[in-house]
């Protein structure tokens, strides 16, 4: 009788563990803004949620999508990358290092031409209009990007400190883990 109700409780553990693992990977999660490159939209140790479904199923994110990127865009990412970035996994693991995740806006997509000049973004020859960078953006450059088939060009909203598109590239649509959505609970 106690090993049968032992046995229940395991199965009903095991499912519940498999239903979060699940949904964490493939449907939301929860996510730490880490520094200040979003402000004013975000803020440093913010939490946020993330709707995984363009993950999931590969469709690209509208421009001005907060997303979550993974940014080693020189490196395949797999399932297993999910899996191990899965908050429940990590804390399993002891492994809370989220350094290479960045929360950016994106800006542009396959396709687009984007320049950076008058201190302003220009895709596809046509000043964006952005009221929610922190401030006048000091960056120029002659450079013109082309985002290619299956990439996006992101942004942090402050401008002047952000590491982003303009320094690892464009990121590959399986890189881009997810898209924000605006948190119920604030």
């Amino acid at each position: 009788m106690i090993v049968r109700e032992v046995l229940s409780w395991v199965r009903s553990l095991t499912f519940a563990i498999l239903a979060a693992l699940a949904l964490g990977i493939f449907v939301f999660q929860p996510y730490k803004v880490n520094g200040q490159s979003m402000s004013p939209s975000l803020h440093d140790q913010q939490r946020v949620f993330v709707s995984k479904l363009s993950h999931t199923f590969s469709y690209l994110p509208d421009y001005g999508d907060i997303v979550v990127i993974d940014s080693r865009v020189l490196r395949e990412r797999s399932l297993m990358d999910d899996i191990a970035g899965h908050p429940l996994v990590q804390w399993v693991m002891g492994n809370r290092d989220e350094h290479d995740l960045y929360i950016k806006r994106v800006i542009g997509k396959p396709g687009d031409v984007l320049e950076f000049k008058n201190h302003q973004v220009y895709r596809n020859g046509v000043a964006l209009d952005e009221p929610y960078i922190k401030e006048k953006m000091e960056y120029v450059s002659d450079e013109v990007w082309t985002v290619p088939e299956d990439h996006v060009f992101v942004l942090g909203d402050n401008r002047n400190n952000s590491t982003d598109s303009r320094d690892i590239g464009f990121v590959p649509l399986d890189h881009v883990l997810g898209t924000m959505i605006e948190n119920p609970f604030n």
